[in-house]
């Protein structure tokens, strides 16, 4: 709850104070002092009228100390038979402020008392045969500052609730900005690093290839295996450089174009229909990969095939960097309503060096969001025998999450194997994906 700090005194408060004082005078020596209206003040009247002035300037910080204040010193003023009527507007102001400050209990219990007061003292001061009349006037002043002054404070909290919401839709406005500038930075990211990461993982293998075949035997060159390497090079340079163009196109799609009111085209995402090239690809890289799809699985909604397509490039390009070049398996199968997608390694050879652990990868994290912008869960681990790595994700073709535990691991016994293949994954645990 919002605590409102107590007001702090201003010179519109010394203004007030003075202002009341000059309109006080004025009427305690213009006002006939005749008819039980009380004399004219003497010194200690003129105090009391001054004093019921000075302590408005405390109105706002604490009005109802100022007003018990005021009281006392108007009751010391009528009690001394001074111009009753002087005191009036002082005695108004301070009402209005208690109402004005609230809360509503205070003021319906303040305004009653002010008027048994001011009968009592009416009653011993007034020579007059019926002050009753005087009495109901003077009380419906009163109860008429006091409604005002309540009004007023319902006023300015309905204002104020406005502004209130006005300035929180502001700022939830501006948070889900930010929110979106930082999902569209992620997506950016993400996109780029599932890009460039294989693109370069799979460049490196493939000049490595070419290099071991330009040292292992200088004398006897294998121009052909080395105009193979450098062919599949290119190949992979100029479809990284077609994914790059498409993937930009994507993202300036997303903001109207205002100068020419239309839209560039972005092209399809891509999908399982093009995981075959990411298959080829990395056979090109040196990597055997089996692909497995089961029926109905190569039909899936655009965002689910694209997760599907950039978990599976990732895994692959993991397998390339950390699996010392074992065989990789990628199953792609429908269960009910959800795609199943599992990229499996056999790991390095036991002599096989392995890399340093790094914290600083981003890929295990990347397929995972992958999977939860459709609502899926994925799954990366070392293989329950040991041996290699899994990769696998359950991702609901609805775009609705699916209860459950992350998805299983799958076993060699539970993997059923193609005739003349061999099973297969990605890297170790510990590895940056």
């Amino acid at each position: 709850m919002r605590t409102t700090p107590a007001p702090r005194l201003t010179r519109n408060d010394l203004l007030l104070a003075a202002g009341l004082l000059a309109v006080q005078t004025v009427m305690a020596l213009a006002l006939p002092a005749s008819g039980g209206a009380g004399r004219r003040p003497d010194a200690l009247g003129w105090t009391l009228l001054a004093a019921v002035c000075l302590v408005q300037v405390w109105r706002r910080r604490a009005p109802l100390l100022t007003l018990l204040a005021l009281t006392l010193c108007v009751a010391a003023y009528h009690g001394l038979d001074n111009l009753h009527q002087a005191v009036i507007p002082a005695t108004m102001v301070a009402l209005y402020s208690l109402a004005v400050a609230g809360p509503p209990l205070r003021t319906i219990l303040v305004v009653p008392t002010m008027i048994g007061l001011m009968a009592g003292v009416m009653t011993l001061t007034l020579d007059r045969a019926d002050p009753g009349a005087h009495m109901l006037s003077s009380a419906g002043w009163l109860v008429a500052v006091g409604l005002v002054g309540e009004a007023v404070r319902i006023h300015r909290k309905y204002i104020g609730a406005i502004v209130e919401r006005a300035e929180r839709a502001e700022r939830t406005r501006e948070e889900e900005a930010a929110r979106r500038v930082a999902e569209e930075r992620l997506r950016i990211a993400r996109d780029l690093h599932d890009l460039l990461a294989h693109t370069i993982t799979l460049v490196g293998v493939q000049t490595s290839v070419a290099a071991h075949v330009l040292i292992a035997d200088p004398d006897k060159l294998d121009r052909q295996a080395i105009a193979a390497s450098l062919e599949a090079i290119a190949g992979t340079c100029r479809d990284a450089r077609a994914e790059l163009r498409a993937t930009l196109r994507v993202l300036r799609s997303d903001t109207a174009d205002a100068d020419h009111g239309a839209r560039e085209s972005a092209g399809p995402l891509p999908g399982l229909p093009v995981v075959p090239d990411l298959i080829r690809a990395a056979e090109a890289a040196g990597t055997q990969v089996d692909l497995v799809v089961g029926d109905g699985a190569d039909h899936a909604p655009p965002a689910v095939g694209a997760a599907a397509y950039r978990i599976v490039q990732e895994a692959l390009t993991n397998a390339a960097r950390h699996a010392g070049g074992s065989p990789v398996r990628v199953t792609l199968t429908r269960s009910g309503a959800a795609l199943h997608v599992a990229v499996l390694d056999d790991g390095p050879a036991p002599a096989a060096p392995r890399e340093p652990a790094r914290t600083d990868g981003y890929g295990i994290v990347g397929m995972r969001e992958r999977a939860r912008s459709v609502g899926g869960r994925l799954t990366a681990a070392p293989r329950p025998d040991g041996a290699g790595f899994a990769v696998t994700a359950v991702l609901p073709l609805a775009g609705t999450p699916e209860d459950g535990d992350d998805p299983p691991v799958p076993s060699p016994a539970a993997r059923p194997e193609a005739p003349g293949t061999t099973p297969r994954a990605t890297a170790r645990e510990g590895a940056p994906r």
